[in-house]
């Protein structure tokens, strides 16, 4: 289990490198949903992710570690940000991702210095291949999610939530492999454990609503979401026990009410989130969240998106 003394070590290493993130309000978005929202700008982060706080805070490590090799298995915003940190540090890298990939995504990584390989669709596929390029270089594998330095990393988000909102009642979260939600479940929980910590998962990508159904972790086929940050074929090893624990709640969005929370924030509040990212708003504007007379954080994981591919995000 991460623990709270892992995520403050991690904030203090990755200090230097990532932005603390804004909060964004919207009186219009709080009229129609009867809350009090306040949204996490994950979405204009540094690499344009969450992703950069637990990369930056397991490259270190590895680095001090003797590390002289990193690799990555990303559908785009881990590998942008594990390229990015070990380009900064002068270490290279070779990120993994799925023949599918977000064209932008791809090309930021390879603009932050690192090699490209696509493998397969899946997390299954790309993962191993990742972790073979790592041993045939003498390197370091970085997961995604499921990694103890990861996970801390991730959970720095939480502990600005608490330091800009000492007052929130709620945290609305993504999930994919359950990083970023474990990390902030690691730092709320013992902090604040009165503050609900609600998940969010796309209807076709509901791995981890099915695993905790199940009480074990459940894998699913694939999916085609629209929010390619959450493809995950099922949560990991380290983060589910997390989840399980202290997770409050997890709720699905259907790929229309995805769309729908991606076009309010780029027509409403001039905002370019990735569907990925407005998934967890989703969830709120859709009524799934019941927060009454408590303020709501809903974080924003993610801004990197192909500009060609939003007319594909719009409702017709």
């Amino acid at each position: 289990m991460v623990r709270l003394e892992d995520v403050r070590k991690a904030q203090e290493r990755i200090e230097n490198v990532i932005h603390k993130t804004p909060i964004i309000t919207s009186s219009l978005l709080n009229e129609r949903c009867g809350l009090q929202i306040f949204l996490k700008a994950e979405h204009i982060q540094k690499t344009g992710s969450f992703k950069i706080r637990g990369a930056t805070n397991a490259v270190k490590q590895a680095m001090a570690e003797g590390a002289k090799f990193i690799t990555a298995a990303s559908s785009g915003n881990h590998g942008q940000a594990v390229a990015y940190i070990a380009g900064q540090l002068g270490i290279p890298a070779a990120i993994v991702v799925p023949k599918d990939a977000n064209r932008a995504k791809v090309e930021a990584i390879k603009a932050y210095g690192a090699k490209v390989e696509y493998c397969g669709t899946t997390s299954a596929e790309r993962i191993p291949r990742a972790k073979q390029l790592a041993e045939d270089n003498s390197g370091i594998y970085i997961p995604p999610y499921d990694h103890p330095a990861v996970i801390a990393g991730q959970g720095t988000v939480g502990l600005e939530i608490l330091e800009q909102l000492p007052d929130i009642g709620a945290i609305v979260v993504p999930v994919g492999g359950g990083g970023l939600i474990g990390g902030i479940l690691c730092a709320v929980k013992f902090l604040k454990p009165e503050v609900r910590v609600i998940g969010v998962e796309p209807e076709t990508a509901n791995d981890t609503l099915l695993s905790l159904q199940k009480g074990i972790i459940t894998a699913i086929s694939g999916t085609s979401t629209i929010a390619d940050g959450l493809r995950t074929s099922q949560p990991g090893d380290l983060t589910f026990p997390i989840l399980r624990e202290h997770l409050d709640e997890l709720v699905l969005v259907s790929e229309t009410e995805i769309k729908e929370a991606f076009q309010f924030l780029l027509e409403r509040t001039k905002q370019l989130v990735e569907p990925s990212g407005a998934t967890a708003l989703a969830a709120v504007m859709s009524g799934k969240v019941s927060a009454a007379n408590e303020k709501v954080a809903v974080v924003l994981s993610g801004g990197n998106i192909d500009l060609h591919q939003i007319p594909d995000f719009l409702n017709s």
